[in-house]
């Protein structure tokens, strides 16, 4: 830190330290592992689990690394190893963050296999040879090492502290992950000087408690000239005893965290506490506030070389391009569109994820290929070149987890697009896809909260209930010849579905698009004529349209589900219990008509009769309403939500109305032959 004899100097005199304190609440001593720890039962809930975290312990204090605030970091695991899908345990990850002249440094790492041989406990321990550094980037730095001896039923035990310069970033902790944990512990200690937001997060209640404490530090620093010492005088010894503040969380038998359907990401309920530094508190002076604001924040990103600094260039190698794409539009949604469409069609993206930019404007111009970033800043900047009001925005994406609207952490965001005010309306666009059309986003981005990166910070919000998906489905039916009954079929389906429906066409062929259609049919069945309209017009959902046969297996007696390919044949909700919400990609609309004439010689025998369920009033509809009149039947069916996001309240009832729409969907309409 480059101020650090500085800072020393200026609150010389009321300084502070702090000692690395004993961890509180240990259950295991690192090397005892007996026999019995071999038979430790499951967690309930977790019969089948591959591995269980036996305990899981952690702390972070505060102490001198002899002339500033280092932190220091431990970890105690032991884990048991069940079968062999959990052998990936025994590789274990240490990230540590590196600056340009500090970096965080790992010691004390021990680690061991223990295996119950001939009924006594083996421990086998790890080399250092089977240590590994991997420099990922100029700032992560991933210690890796590989426990050896595991196999199925062995008990694993790692150890190790992380010494790092950067107080400012207190270490989180995970209670909770992809296996049970029978014990995780946290414990923090926080000196006087320091404040943190504590920002905690999932279902599980924590045990927490608090005590206060005292400890002593020493700092020593070089006296200097103006502070009452001259060059070459000895070193200045401070001593202080500020009081601290340990904070423990912990868990007992904590379920294994997995995935389920409709959610963002399990990441968002994970059992976690993280930190965010809020203010430094000298002795004798004002407190000194640390968080960022959302403004100050963005100013900081328009200024980073690695962000925003090239958009207040004048970029005057984009202007034959961009004059060339305007020259002819009248508005400035026509001349942003033309700007999109032309950055979408040359430009490749090589990375789906990220924030920053590592190449100059001119060199992704000139590469026609960037990450999501380069491509969507390049974009702003070309949208900036033609006068147009152009921001680039942040957010982070559905699979990445939310943001914390109410604190400015820049980690949490991993994705940029980019927006301009075209009249009163601000229009999302995202380039680095080229299946998406102008103004569109992919669901994967409505996750929330976002960012605009402008002076005020203005936050704009992409909601999934603000996200409404319509499908239109039409079947035609009746006449029966040679053995089968022919039928149409058209259907416009959702936007999203649209977007598959290109991209299967793009990545494959229309053939086996149709092929994957004919295999949702039951029985045997004949396509053609098939024909898929708007493929290229990316700002619209397609059509999908064809004519069907299917082979009757008894001409006396006809069963037909009128639904055919569109029936909701299950259930979307698999779990019969749900902790978490039930958060869905967009708001859906499914509307499917039927008509069929009677064929000649039949009767109908039995036909399913009409039913009408809300769903929380007015939250959902089902409908399915059929009709006879004379030869004809008319059906049309509906499953509509009305919104995207569902509290775990809710899921028993919103599990129960899926089940009659699977239940009423699989009736079936019965004809026979007429005598």
């Amino acid at each position: 830190m480059n101020c650090k004899s500085g800072l020393l100097t200026f609150i010389i005199g009321c300084l502070y330290a702090i000692t690395t304190l004993a961890q509180d609440g240990a259950k295991i001593k690192y090397g005892k592992v007996s026999k019995e720890d071999f038979t430790v039962p499951p967690v309930a809930g977790d019969s089948g689990a591959h591995a269980i975290v036996l305990a899981r312990i952690g702390s972070s204090r505060f102490e001198s690394d002899g002339s500033w605030f280092r932190m220091v970091y431990k970890v105690h695991a032991r884990i048991k190893i069940i079968d062999k899908n959990a052998y990936d345990l025994a590789t274990v990850k240490i990230t540590l963050h590196k600056g340009s002249s500090e970096e965080e440094k790992v010691q004390n790492l021990k680690a061991s296999a223990y295996n119950l041989e001939n009924g006594e406990v083996v421990e086998t321990k790890m080399d250092s040879k089977n240590v590994f550094t991997d420099k990922q980037d100029k700032n992560i730095v991933v210690k890796k090492f590989a426990i050896p001896a595991v196999k199925e039923g062995t008990i694993i035990e790692y150890t190790y502290t992380v010494l790092s310069p950067y107080y400012q970033h207190l270490r989180s902790w995970d209670f909770q992950g992809p296996y049970p944990v029978r014990y995780s512990e946290y414990s923090v200690g926080i000196p006087e000087y320091f404040d943190y937001i504590q920002i905690p997060q999932g279902y599980e209640k924590f045990v927490f408690s608090k005590e206060q404490s005292r400890t002593t530090l020493t700092f020593r620093s070089e006296a200097r000239n103006g502070y009452g010492g001259s060059a070459g005088s000895p070193s200045e010894v401070t001593t202080v005893t500020p009081s601290v503040m340990i904070y423990k969380w912990y868990l007992q038998n904590v379920p294994a965290m997995r995935e389920e359907d409709f959610i963002t990401t399990t990441d968002n309920y994970v059992n976690r506490i993280e930190f965010q530094l809020a203010s430094i508190n000298w002795p004798n002076r004002p407190p000194q506030p640390i968080t960022n604001t959302w403004p100050k924040l963005m100013e900081e990103l328009m200024k980073d070389e690695n962000f925003g600094s090239a958009l207040g260039n004048n970029n005057g190698f984009l202007g034959d391009v961009v004059d060339g794409l305007v020259k002819d539009a009248k508005t400035d949604e026509e001349k942003a569109n033309a700007i999109y469409h032309w950055v979408r069609s040359n430009f490749t993206c090589t990375d789906h994820s990220g924030v920053w930019i590592f190449r100059t404007l001119k060199s992704i111009f000139n590469s026609k290929n960037g990450t999501v970033a380069e491509v969507n800043l390049l974009l702003v900047a070309m949208l900036k070149r033609a006068k147009l009001d152009a921001r680039p925005v942040i957010l982070s994406t559905r699979d990445n987890g939310h943001i914390y609207p109410f604190y400015p952490l820049l980690a949490r965001f991993n994705y940029t697009i980019a927006g301009v005010r075209l009249n009163d309306k601000f229009v999302s666009l995202d380039a680095s896809d080229p299946l998406l059309g102008f103004a569109r986003l992919s669901p994967n981005c409505y996750n929330g909260p976002a960012r605009i990166v402008d002076e005020g910070a203005t936050g704009v919000s992409f909601e999934a209930d603000s996200l409404r998906e319509q499908k239109f489905t039409s079947v035609m039916l009746g006449k029966i010849e040679n053995g089968m009954i022919e039928g149409s079929f058209q259907q416009r389906p959702t936007y999203f579905e649209s977007y598959k429906v290109r991209k299967t066409v793009k990545e494959k062929n229309q053939d086996e698009f149709f092929d994957n259609i004919r295999k949702g049919f039951v029985g045997e069945v004949e396509l053609a004529n098939k024909e898929i309209e708007d493929l290229k017009t990316l700002e619209s959902p397609v059509m999908v349209k064809f004519d069907f046969k299917i082979r009757l297996d008894n001409d006396q007696l006809i069963y037909i589900n009128p639904m055919f390919t569109e029936a909701n044949r299950s259930n979307i909700f698999k779990s019969a219990e749900r902790k978490f919400p039930v958060e869905m990609n967009a708001v859906f609309d499914e509307i499917y008509s039927l008509n069929m004439e009677l064929p000649e010689g039949y009767e109908i025998d039995e036909l399913p009769k009409p039913a009408i369920a809300k769903y929380n009033e007015e939250e959902g509809i089902f409908q399915y309403l059929i009709q006879q009149q004379d030869n004809h039947i008319q059906l049309r069916s509906r499953v509509k939500l009305n919104k995207a996001n569902f509290a775990p309240e809710d899921y028993p009832s919103l599990r129960e109305f899926f089940d009659l729409v699977v239940k009423k969907q699989a009736e079936q309409i019965v004809l026979k032959k007429k005598k």
